[in-house]
Formats: structure tokens, sequence, C-alpha cells
């Protein structure tokens, strides 16, 4: 079966002013809105594309955290997905850790493609794709923002600090999919009330024996220092006078 494997992080939702703990130990994520990772979002679009187009059988999406995260599963499934593994897993885990996870699956799912995010938008690591590709030993192709599948190979259009190029990869292989890729669809109340009946397997995160001990410590976290007010200037040679003063220029 040509199957594609996309996996879905939660996030706190893009909009979301972010909190830090009063005592600097992480996010405050009490009482905020959570939801899909929006370039993992863009990835399951661009996997339902595929199977729109015949160029896969089945979309299967996986992610990893607590129980409550079948939500965002769910999500997944209504916007089209056929079914939904969640490792289920009480800690946060690092990209590696993650790319383990997901390597895993790939060993018990024969996925032919595996479609990431290219980053999460929580810590903005850009590094689960490509440690998967290389714990995988498949090709890689990352920041995509346009795919076409044929004949064993996927040709990807990426962007680069250039402009952009086009690779071609043999699949198996793991592309991350960029913000121009595409936009993901509205999900209709019809497709929620479907998305109930779909498989949403749960699998402990021992059962997998994998490695996700943290090689990593973070020792605090703090807000951005706030922006003080803006200074009105009369004209040019004011505004020039303002910032000498400052040893800005």
């Amino acid at each position: 079966m040509r199957r594609i494997l996309v996996g879905l992080k939660r996030v706190v939702d893009a909009n979301v002013r972010i909190r830090v703990k009063t005592d600097g130990s992480g996010i405050d994520a009490d009482g905020a809105k959570l939801g899909i990772n929006p370039f993992d979002e863009i990835a399951l679009e661009e996997a339902l594309r595929m199977r729109e187009r015949g160029d896969a059988d089945e979309v299967v999406v996986a992610s990893i955290g607590p129980e409550d995260v079948q939500q965002q599963l769910r999500n997944g499934l209504a916007m089209g997905a056929d079914r939904a593994i969640l490792v289920q897993c009480g800690d946060t885990l690092e990209p590696l850790g993650v790319a383990r996870v997901l390597l895993a699956l790939v060993q018990r799912e024969a996925p032919m493609l595996v479609l990431l995010g290219k980053q999460g938008i929580d810590g903005d690591h850009n590094q689960t794709g490509q440690m998967l590709a290389a714990l995988w030993d498949r090709p890689q192709a990352t920041f995509a923002s346009r795919i076409v599948l044929a004949d064993g190979v996927a040709q990807v259009t990426r962007e680069v600090d250039a402009g952009r190029e086009t690779l071609e990869v043999d699949l198996p292989a793991v592309v991350t999919a960029d913000l121009r890729l595409n936009e993901p669809r509205f999900v209709k109340l019809p497709d929620i009330m479907k998305a109930k009946r779909k498989p949403l397997e749960t699998v402990p995160l021992a059962e997998l024996d994998v490695d996700t001990r943290p090689r990593l410590r973070n020792l605090r976290h703090a807000p951005p220092p706030t922006r003080g007010r803006g200074v009105m200037v009369k004209d040019a040679a004011e505004l020039v006078s303002a910032l000498a003063a400052r040893g800005v220029v």
C-alpha cells in the first residue's frame, strides 16, 4: 500500500500571546488555546492532496504526547486522514527523541513518504525531519514549496537563500513542508463527526523501546525585553543626532 505518514505536533495556538512562568521554568500553557503546529497542518494538507490525485492510498497521522493530544489527531482525521496513532508520553521530547519515535513508527507502518512540518512554532528547532532521514538512512528534502510524485521519486522544489532549487529524491523519503506549499482546507462539521468513527490507536512510549533520554537541560526561560516607547523627531537631522547620541551611527 502506498502510505504517507504525517507527523502532527500540538503547540500553543499561533495567535496566543506566550507567557513565561514566574519562576522561569518554562512556558505557561495553562488555559491557552492549543492546536496543530501550522507547518504540520500544511504537511497533512499536501498528503491529502496526493491521495486525492491518486498518488497515495492511505494517509496516517501520528503524534507524541499525553492522552488529550487525541483532540489534535481527531482534527487531523477531520481534515481527511484515514487513521491516527498517538504515542502516549508525558514528557516533552527533544528533536532526536521525536525522530527516534517516528523511526519506530516508520518501521511499523512502512510508508513510502514521511511528511513533516519544517519546524515547530514553539521550539523552532528545524531538526526532526533531518534527524529522522539520517536515522532511517533515506533521502530528505526540506523547506518544500512544491512536491510532485512520479515513478518512485519525489520532485521537490525547495526554498533556499538564493531563491529556489528543485531536487529529485528516491522514495521512501522524508520531506518537510514550508509555508508556501499550500493552504490547509477548512474543516466542516460533518467531517468532525465522521472523524469520531475513524481509528485512533494509542501506543505507550515504553512499548516502542526507544531511547528518548534528554541530552540538554534548559536552565531558564525569560520573555523578550519590553520595547521602549518611540521618540518623535522633527526632521532627518534630529533623527541622525538622536541615533548618534545612542551610538547607533
